[in-house]
């Protein structure tokens, strides 16, 4: 093989090899042992010890040192990685009688591995275990101890082989062959025996590739499968004895639970499962490594970036012995540079590529070989074993030192191939899906090839890398950057405590003077209230409270309780009034003293009232309005348009709480549908300033970031949130869509299979992509139309009622894209759950759960991606979701004509889609057409699976009815709102209902309760007048008329 040079020419470094002693050493005829050891490296001996007696207890002290150079041209690092030092030990026998030489006899190897040298190490020492040569004398007697033999070896270079900076760059790479299984029928255990190899291109400097061949491949029968684990084997296994051969500490792993490749599928693993237990196989368990500098290591990244698929090539060859035995002359020459079942695997390099990846391990089918499939998927144009066999016999340089033997074929063999036809100068053809038939039907131009597809064959391959190509960054440094975006708020000072005592002392101190107040005044009156003839008019009272005030003077207790209750007080002072300062304006000091003296007689009241009463409630009144039904009301403000209200609402959520993040980013996206983009940043921030951990807000915080084009901003609130939430979907896939976006595609893919492989993980029945090219943005069409992210927010103004279904009284505005009521922050992953269980037929893909939260939250670019990516993706397509979550984003920019496109689809895919019919009535009453409007509605209501649009369904529905003067089906509507989901407009919408049915007392209570919700509401305060009109009720429509003009 071709050694590679490297970037730089260096002097030669020596490498000295020390054999210092021998332990558990015996010789063939006894217990002593005269015996030297020889030292070898890359094909050429370095160096013989002096010969050394010995004994199992004393052992053998060689001290022996050699060296050889490593230099760029000959025995170069990559060398040192993939070749070990052979350490081969030879006893010398007494010479017998007529013997004129000494007996030499081998009684076993071990092997040294070079590759601490390459680790930065320039010395190491180590004990090696001697391998007897198997079938001899020495086998049996090294055998029977009870201990080892075992040889003590040091090894030392001068000066560091790869200096410390290129030892940064550098990388170490391990290509592990495992093994062929379910190999072709034609293979035969007897007759003639046959060797297996197979080849594959590596970068070993900036500019040059080297070809890893691996031969050795042994044919072994089924029948239960291969013990594992088990260690791997040296390349250069045809020059190592049995035992010697293994590499140590590379065991080879039970198949991975995320392993890539051809077969992956349930029913793949099904049928390996079968093929690794029961089939032939071809077994090569053998690891190449190659040590690759900063230009090899850039040289292997461009061009897996260039094509992702590397070719490995399978051949089989004849023995030495088997191809002695052919033909000689020319036809031998032609037939020995022919190859044998010439097949190709197609190996998927991407994964590589992506952040924090070292290894990639799969099953990759095989596939007969033919250039123009080759150049298709590999944009190879060449074989590189037909070119390094055609290099080994024009050149006359032998064949590559791993290899058993010259890749030959005799024409006596072709007939036990099972009528093999023979080779000769066919041509491969492209290997077609059908069984590589030609055009007419002819036996196929590559049969053996041919074979592998027939019985299913497929190799099982492993490449590791020491360092990722691309390295990934750590959770702490994500959250570090994070940090430096958007610092944490600090906590809050903790003056509510403080406070909360101080008054609390207050109290306590009000009930013990109280207490010794009461005494006071039992002593001074006790025996009046005894005999019962205390009188209780004003004027008795005022005389007993001045004669007890006349006696706490007197007797100085009044003074008493006073500083009894100072020292609360000044703790009241300080703690909740926060006054800790002199005052140098009176007018001040007058006004905080009146502060005061009311703070504290209010609070005396609270003290002596929990005091004096029983069955005092604790605690303060529960709000009429909480965070959850705050939130409700404002996605119910953005249905009817009215953006102020949901503002004022979304305010108000976060003044009860301002600490929850939740609160911010709500106000954000609803920002995002107004369009004020800078403020809706601000609120993410801000939720991201109060918990740096909150998954929407970092990536809301990602999706401004894009929009404004800071991409490094964006990548790392994207990155960071699939580390603070690695188990999710969501996260996974948004990070995808931003490398899509970004051209960078193999990203993309890992992002996009880290996602469906949690969906997998979650619901159990996701399938991961299989194989398949990335998919790339397609083409707006008529029948799935992208649509470009605008501005416009989703809310919609209801249209005008014809003049004929006009009832003179005021009826709510609505939206025609409601959102669901439910808490999309707090609990993302239930965003699609009504969408998934009423589009039948499908589960859910990542995208539909990544459209549904990205139209959630207004982000509407995302979304498009999002739905764009459903189609192209193996698993989704325009199913009936697909096309509901499109009509979503097309009423949300107000393109009514698409839109209705888009549900004909989805309803035409599943006709009893609630969501599709809700959104149907939704289309219908935008344009007017309220009578199909509500058919439409009705039918959603009457359908067995709930609608996620339900609230804004029974609103228009409701309006409807009561502009076609339905009023019994408008109550009935409303009153089923009501219970479910009780907002002002429904008890607005009840209320009126009741009052055109003349039911004047329901009216009365939910106009109320209306009033209760919103008191702001003009069209409330004003049926309350019309209710207290008709009930004649004096005085009270002028009461509640004033707020209604006023405002």
């Amino acid at each position: 093989m071709d050694t590679c040079l490297t970037e730089m020419q260096r002097a030669a470094i020596p490498v000295q090899v020390t054999v210092l002693r021998g332990r558990h050493l015996r010789g063939t005829k006894g217990t002593s042992l005269l015996s030297y050891a020889r030292v070898e490296f890359n094909g050429t001996v370095i160096g013989d010890s002096p010969k050394v007696d010995s004994s199992p207890d004393a052992g053998a002290e060689y001290n022996f040192t050699c060296s050889f150079d490593c230099t760029d041209t000959s025995n170069t690092t990559d060398d040192l990685a993939h070749k070990p030092v052979i350490l081969t030990l030879i006893e010398i026998l007494p010479k017998e009688k007529k013997q004129k030489d000494e007996k030499m006899v081998t009684l076993g190897q071990a092997v040294v591995d070079l590759l601490p040298l390459l680790q930065g190490q320039v010395s190491f020492t180590t004990v090696v275990t001697i391998h007897p040569v198997p079938g001899t004398a020495a086998d049996g007697i090294i055998s029977e101890g009870d201990s080892k033999p075992q040889l003590e070896v040091s090894v030392s270079v001068p000066q560091a082989l790869v200096p410390e900076a290129l030892l940064a760059n550098s990388n170490l790479l391990k290509v592990a062959l495992h093994s062929l299984y379910s190999a072709p029928d034609a293979w035969s255990l007897t007759g003639t025996q046959f060797h297996y190899g197979a080849s594959m291109l590596m970068p070993c400097s900036a500019e040059r590739d080297q070809l890893l061949f691996f031969a050795g491949g042994v044919l072994k029968p089924g029948g239960e499968p291969e013990p594992v684990p088990r260690l791997k084997k040296w390349p250069t296994g045809s020059v190592l004895m049995p035992g010697s051969h293994f590499i140590l500490e590379s065991d080879t792993e039970a198949e991975a639970a995320e392993e890539l490749g051809d077969l992956t599928s349930p029913e793949d693993r099904v049928f390996r499962a079968e093929a690794e237990s029961t089939r032939k196989r071809v077994s090569w368990d053998t690891e190449r490594r190659c040590f690759m500098d900063s230009g090899a290591v850039g040289r292997l990244l461009n061009q897996i970036v260039e094509c992702r698929y590397w070719p490995l090539e399978i051949m089989r060859m004849p023995t030495p012995n088997a191809a002695k035995a052919g033909k000689a002359g020319k036809d031998k020459a032609e037939d020995e540079g022919q190859i044998s079942f010439h097949g190709m695997v197609f190996v998927d390099m991407a994964a590589l590529l992506y952040p924090g990846v070292k290894s990639i391990r799969g099953a990759y089918r095989i596939f007969p070989f033919n250039e123009a499939d080759l150049y298709a998927k590999t944009k190879r144009r060449s074989s590189n074993l037909k070119d390094h066999q055609k290099q080994n016999w024009q050149t006359g340089r032998g064949r590559e030192p791993s290899a058993a033997g010259t890749p030959t074929h005799k024409a006596k063999n072709l007939k036990e191939d099972k009528g093999i036809v023979k080779r000769g100068s066919i041509q491969s053809a492209s290997h077609k899906p059908d069984g590589l038939q030609e055009a007419d039907g002819s036996v196929p131009l590559n049969p053996e090839g041919q074979m592998y597809m027939d019985a299913k064959s497929y190799v099982v391959l492993e490449v590791t890398l020491d360092k990722a190509l691309v390295p990934k960054r750590p959770a702490e440094e994500l959250a570090r950057r994070v940090k430096e975006l958007i610092p944490a708020r600090p906590p809050l000072p903790l003056r509510t405590a403080g406070a909360q005592k101080a008054v609390g002392d207050y109290h306590r101190e009000i009930v013990r003077v109280a207490d010794l107040v009461m005494k006071e005044y039992q002593e001074l009156f006790g025996s009046a209230v005894a005999r019962g003839d205390l009188a209780l008019d004003p004027s008795a009272q005022e005389e007993r409270k001045r004669k007890l005030l006349g006696e706490l003077n007197y007797s100085g207790k009044y003074f008493t309780f006073k500083e009894q209750l100072k020292h609360s007080v000044v703790r009241v002072v300080r703690e909740k009034l926060l006054q800790t300062s002199t005052f140098s304006d009176q007018a001040q000091l007058q006004a905080f003293l009146s502060q005061l003296y009311t703070f504290l007689v209010d609070q005396m009241h609270v003290s002596l009232n929990q005091t004096l009463q029983v069955n005092v409630p604790n605690g303060e009144a529960r709000a009429l309005k909480d965070c959850s039904q705050l939130r409700h009301f404002a996605r119910e403000a953005e249905i009817n348009a009215d953006y102020d209200l949901a503002s004022m609402y979304y305010q108000e959520r976060i003044a009860l709480d301002r600490s929850d993040p939740s609160h911010w980013f709500d106000y954000g996206s609803f920002c995002l549908l107004i369009s004020d983009v800078t403020k809706a940043e601000e609120c993410f921030q801000h939720a991201l300033a109060i918990d740096q951990k909150h998954v929407p807000s970092l990536l809301l915080c990602g999706v401004m970031a894009e929009m404004a084009g800071r991409f490094e901003d964006a990548h790392t609130f994207f990155e960071n949130a699939t580390c603070v939430d690695a188990t999710g979907t969501l996260a996974w896939t948004i990070l995808g869509l931003f490398y899509e976006a970004q051209g960078n595609p193999i990203q993309a893919e890992m992002a996009f299979l880290e996602a469906n492989k949690q969906l997998k993980g979650k619901s159990g029945d996701a399938r991961a992509p299989s194989g398949r090219a990335l998919p790339t943005e397609p083409e707006a069409t008529e029948e799935n139309p992208i649509i470009a992210e605008t501005p416009v927010p989703n809310g919609l103004e209801v249209p005008a009622a014809p003049a004929d279904m006009q009832d003179n009284e005021p009826h709510q505005k609505v939206d025609a894209v409601p959102t669901e009521d439910t808490q999309l922050s707090e609990d993302m992953n239930a965003v699609v759950a009504a969408g998934d269980q009423n589009c039948e037929g499908r589960g859910t893909t990542i995208f539909m759960e990544a459209a549904h939260f990205l139209l959630q939250v207004n982000a509407l670019q995302f979304a498009q991606r999002a739905l764009a990516q459903e189609l192209l993706f193996p698993d989704g397509g325009p199913s009936c979701l697909y096309h509901v979550t499109l009509a979503r984003l097309q009423l949300h920019i107000r393109e009514f004509a698409k839109a209705k496109n888009s549900l004909q689809e989805a309803l035409r895919a599943s006709h009893e889609n609630p969501d599709a019919w809700a959104l149907n009535g939704h289309l219908q009453y935008l344009n007017g057409s309220f009578s199909d409007a509500r058919q439409c509605y009705e039918r959603t209501l009457d359908l067995v699976a709930d609608t996620s649009e339900l609230h804004a369904v029974s609103l228009h529905l409701g309006s409807i009815y009561l502009m076609e003067k339905q009023y019994h089906q408008a109550k009935q509507t409303y009153l089923r709102a009501c219970k479910r989901s009780p907002t002002c407009l429904t008890w607005l919408g009840l209320g009126i209902s009741c009052y055109r049915l003349q039911e004047l007392s329901e009216a009365e209570d939910a106009l109320s309760e209306a009033n209760i919700l919103n008191n702001r509401n003009p069209e409330v305060w004003g049926y309350l007048s019309l209710v207290c009109l008709q009930v004649r009720l004096d005085g009270y429509p002028l009461v509640v008329w004033c707020p209604l003009v006023v405002s």
